[in-house]
């Protein structure tokens, strides 16, 4: 059984000051989630944790994990430039973007972060446009369908993403000719995996391409970025993965592949971002409406615009209503925003307890692609980001936006100068 980090209670004060709806963090899970990776990969003396920015692109947040030890995984400008401003520095940032624009290749030269390219061609744009750096990292790309035991299945053939085996090795060869030392390799296979095997059988394959690579190279692999992909249980009756067995599991791959190729200071990174913050997000809404149709609905003051998944993907996530966590789920309702899209739906058919306008939604695991992927369509405005402290306050990170947030890249307009916002 899900349960919300925050109580009715507490909510009934936060309203106080900051009105529904609003993402809202838990510090605490967040710099607990982040040691216990830590500690799962501790056997590995060069590892290191960088972030995916994109997942949840707030200083504030970024502030805590860099305070934890991770790095950043940037994967534009801005994020760039958000890593920058937070005082992340040089082997810090890993850069990892596709069909890159040619100012970001700069950006990240500039930054002295390490480049992660996505295709063959990006080796000549690179050294045309800054030279290529001492150390450089390539993404690989096996195709095919990736498959582990337990029906997890992706398809890496279909996704537009890295070089195939043998422009990898074709790779190294030319970014060592033109002046490179050390080397990464970098692969992300399947996404939201909630199974235990995902980045050991990941591992066993870098770790084996990895040492093909520097025999017929000779190349020195300094670090394996085992990306992302490790996911959260969204469904309640998930079992969630254990951090702690997943290392263990890249270890034995380690020891079984790498040592005896002499490899042994290979360091392991990851790119986590939906493991990192998922579970330590909530939004919060209020029932403003019920409606009485063919189906019964309940409609949130919150829409789509606050938490795009369930429209774009049909994704599942848990819904409580705050303080009557243990009143029978007997009512079944679609709970909805009120874009004009019939996709705006948080839940369809999701059996709860009976909802009254002004209860308190709280829809759980938000903390990743939650306000990140937000629009403004319809003339929405984005909902405020706050963080729940450990000390139990709660600290604004994020104003909600305003009309003239919206309106300001319209300055030039003469129509909008005498607008009231």
């Amino acid at each position: 059984m899900k349960k919300p980090f925050v109580t009715k209670e507490q909510l009934e004060e936060i309203v106080k000051e900051y009105p529904t709806p609003f993402h809202l963090y838990d510090e605490k899970g967040i710099r607990e989630n982040a040691r216990k990776l830590r500690q799962a990969f501790s056997w590995n003396k060069g590892f290191k944790e960088y972030f995916a920015i994109k997942a949840t692109p707030n200083p504030f947040i970024l502030q805590i994990l860099k305070e934890e030890g991770c790095g950043a995984d940037c994967s534009s400008m801005t994020e760039l430039m958000l890593s920058e401003a937070l005082g992340f520095k040089e082997n810090e940032i890993m850069f990892s973007s596709n069909t890159t624009p040619p100012e970001e290749f700069v950006k990240a030269k500039e930054l002295n972060s390490i480049i992660n390219l996505d295709d063959f061609t990006h080796i000549d744009i690179l050294k045309e446009l800054t030279g290529i750096p001492k150390t450089i990292c390539c993404r690989y790309n096996p195709g095919g369908v990736f498959t582990i035991s337990n029906g997890i299945m992706d398809n890496p053939g279909d996704a537009k993403y890295g070089f195939t085996k043998e422009q990898v090795i074709e790779g190294y060869k030319k970014l060592k000719d033109l002046g490179a030392e050390e080397f990464g390799l970098h692969s992300f296979l399947a996404s939201n995996t909630v199974s235990n095997e995902y980045y050991p059988v990941l591992a066993k394959i870098l770790f084996e391409l990895a040492v093909e690579l520097k025999e017929k190279t000779g190349v020195k692999i300094k670090f394996i970025n085992l990306s992302g992909g490790v996911g959260i249980p969204y469904r309640p009756e998930q079992e969630p993965n254990d951090i702690l067995a997943i290392g263990e599991g890249v270890r034995k791959a380690f020891e079984e592949v790498m040592i005896p190729a002499g490899m042994e200071d290979v360091a392991i990174y990851t790119e986590l971002g939906r493991f990192m913050l998922a579970p330590y997000g909530h939004l919060v809404a209020a029932a403003i409406h019920e409606k009485h149709i063919y189906k019964e609905y309940i409609g949130l003051d919150a829409c789509a615009v606050d938490l795009m998944r369930p429209a774009m993907y049909g994704a599942y996530h848990h819904i409580t209503v705050a303080g009557k966590e243990n009143e029978p789920c007997d009512h079944m309702y679609d709970i909805t925003g009120s874009l004009c899209e019939n996709n705006d739906k948080f839940a369809i058919d999701r059996m709860l307890p009976k909802i009254e306008k002004g209860d308190f939604i709280v829809i759980h695991d938000t903390g990743a692609h939650g306000y990140a992927m937000g629009y403004n369509y319809n003339g929405k405005l984005k909902s405020a980001e706050l963080l729940l402290r450990e000390d139990g306050s709660v600290k604004l990170i994020r104003r909600k936006e305003t009309p003239r947030d919206y309106f300001s890249t319209f300055d030039f307009c003469d129509v909008l100068k005498d607008m009231k916002y």
